[in-house]
């Protein structure tokens, strides 16, 4: 029998119990990564599999492999408008937040492990960062869907927040190692981990953007192994020229996420499952390595020293850190407790085991015990805080069927699936009376576990599951008619789309979500031969087939300063109606409803 035969069958087996931990987790409402650590626990030396494991530089290496494929997952994920909304607070906590909590910890551990103050400092570095496989799975899982900037700014901070805690990390390590260069020389690493990281993601994301969008595979299966091969050359690239591999893997990744990508779902699928598979490799093997009776020794004071990290110095990090930005003290107090610990920290305190640093072996444990706490306190009732502080909504129900267009060339458009919410436009609407796009269509309704074909007297009801077919443009605006918590960009002067000639005024009307018009029976067709041919903000004009109609948002008029004052007095100004007036013909009562 081989020699790897048996390490093969230990391995599928801790796979396969941390597979089916995961199933726990969602009973008992735990984070699935202290299931995982509980997993290889007790497969450890000091557990009932009594498997012998103290390979610190493995399980460094293991760590960190694991790590950046679990952060260019998240990237992948990750949401070029969440990304601009969130980045100027999400870099003050991964910047001086992480600084902060590092320091108020490690005064504490200092104080109460009676350590030096180095040591102390450098057990505070090591757990000073949020922990980004923490927060993904557990805001993923939470179902909860938060405000976007600020679910954002805490998942932005986690992916970028990894170069200040290895720059701590190592710097540290150096000073208590007695290995330590000059200041300057700390400075520079600094500056490389966030200059260098950033810069290479952004290059590596980009040209992995071009080239899976022009690779021409005749194998879809080897485009998710494409985008895997750049985000390794982001990570090793960034690494080998001084900078953070963390940091230049997660923008990578949210830079090819955010391009148009061919077998996007696809794509996103397989990565989604290697991602699992290796948090769960990740924290059965940090559990393998972990002991539990050294951990019992360490107990009191790990938890005095987590409830200074969770209570006192988080807190007040991000309260100093994110203070500019104008977030409530609901969102402070969220984000506050949304600072999980997981597989970084304890990745990182492999690093003084490594050099030898004296105590590193009780600078892990304390580390391994607070990283627990922090899983189990924070990651269990992250939901119920941010309900109890009113933040956030439940997240819709997952459909019961998928519909997915795998293309291995570009498309302009996808299918995308909603929940019909009771305040939704199209809620009790049959399919005839809406008016929509020309490029959109609903493909699929799903009821109660069974499909509904679509029809024209097909109505949709709360609860329904819709599947639509749009082009890219498009999507925005079937947000608007499907989703009623949809965060969409105002309408832009010189929008334009078609609708169908034989659409009645009081159906464009319903899809923009104003009163009913005068005239709601009169057709787009008989509108375009109007004088001026004008409904409302919407020019018409002919459509690009005969039975299309073009509509063109027009820029809103500037306005005197007289006709403002006219219009304050109850006179009406002469002229066309402004734009966000009554969709009605011009000869019609002009209404004084606008957009939503």
């Amino acid at each position: 029998m081989p020699a790897v035969a048996p390490a093969m069958l230990l391995a599928g087996l801790l796979l396969a119990l941390g597979v089916a931990s995961s199933r726990v987790s969602a009973r008992l409402g735990l984070p699935v990564l202290v299931l995982f650590l509980g997993v290889g626990m007790l497969a450890g030396s000091d557990g009932v599999g009594g498997v012998p494991f103290e390979d610190y530089a493995l399980a460094n290496a293991v760590g960190t492999a694991a790590l950046a494929l679990i952060l260019f997952d998240g990237g992948l994920r990750t949401g070029l408008p969440a990304v601009r909304a969130a980045w100027r607070p999400a870099l003050a906590l991964s910047t001086v937040g992480v600084a902060v909590t590092a320091g108020l910890v490690g005064l504490a551990a200092a104080w109460v492990l009676g350590l030096p103050l180095l040591h102390g400092l450098l057990l505070g570095g090591i757990v000073g960062s949020t922990d980004a496989a923490a927060v993904f799975s557990v805001l993923r899982s939470s179902g909860l869907v938060l405000p976007e900037r600020l679910g954002a700014t805490l998942e932005v901070e986690s992916g970028s927040n990894d170069p200040m805690a290895l720059f701590l990390t190592v710097g540290l390590t150096g000073l208590a190692a007695g290995t330590a260069e000059s200041a300057g020389a700390l400075g520079l690493l600094f500056a490389l981990q966030f200059g260098v990281g950033g810069a290479v993601g952004l290059a590596v994301g980009r040209a992995a953007a071009w080239a899976v969008g022009r690779a021409g595979l005749e194998a879809p299966a080897l485009y998710p192994v494409l985008a895997v091969a750049f985000g390794l050359v982001a990570f090793g690239g960034a690494a080998v020229l001084g900078g953070s591999g963390f940091l230049a893997v997660y923008v990578a990744g949210v830079v090819l996420g955010n391009a148009p990508l061919v077998f996007r779902r696809g794509t996103l699928l397989v990565l989604d499952a290697a991602a699992w598979l290796a948090q769960i490799a990740l924290f059965v093997l940090l559990g393998l390595l972990s002991f539990p009776s050294r951990l019992l020794a360490v107990a009191p004071e790990g938890l005095l020293i987590a409830v200074v990290l969770v209570f006192v110095a988080r807190p007040l990090a991000v309260a100093a850190s994110v203070a500019p930005f104008g977030f409530g003290p609901r969102e402070v107090a969220f984000l506050s407790w949304g600072g999980l610990k997981g597989a970084v920290p304890i990745t990182l305190a492999t690093f003084p085991l490594l050099a030898g640093v004296e105590g590193a072996a009780l600078l892990f444990d304390v580390v391994f015990f607070v990283v627990v706490v922090s899983a189990l306190a924070q990651g269990w009732s992250l939901p119920v805080v941010a309900r109890r502080l009113g933040i956030g909504r439940p997240a819709d129900p997952a459909p019961p069927v998928r519909v997915e267009l795998h293309a291995l060339r570009h498309l302009d458009g996808d299918v995308v699936d909603y929940t019909v919410a009771p305040s939704a436009r199209v809620a009790g609407q049959r399919l005839r009376d809406l008016a929509l796009p020309d490029g959109t269509a609903v493909m699929l309704v799903v009821r109660g576990g069974r499909i509904v074909v679509p029809r024209g007297a097909t109505a949709l009801r709360p609860g329904d599951h819709v599947f639509a077919a749009a082009r890219s443009d498009l999507r925005p605006l079937l947000d608007r008619l499907f989703d009623p918590d949809a965060e969409t960009p105002p309408l832009a002067p010189g929008l334009t789309v078609e609708f169908a000639a034989a659409a009645t005024l009081g159906q464009l009307h319903r899809f923009f979500g104003l009163p009913a018009p005068t005239w709601s029976e009169r057709t787009l067709a008989e509108a375009v031969d109007g004088d001026p041919p004008r409904v409302g903000p919407f020019v018409l004009s002919p459509g690009s087939e005969p039975d299309l109609v073009r509509l063109t948002l027009a820029p809103e008029p500037e306005r005197e300063p007289e006709e403002s004052a006219a219009r304050s007095d109850g006179d009406a100004p002469d002229g066309p109606p402004a734009p966000h007036a009554d969709l009605s013909p011009p000869s019609a009562a002009p209404g004084s409803a606008r957009p939503a």
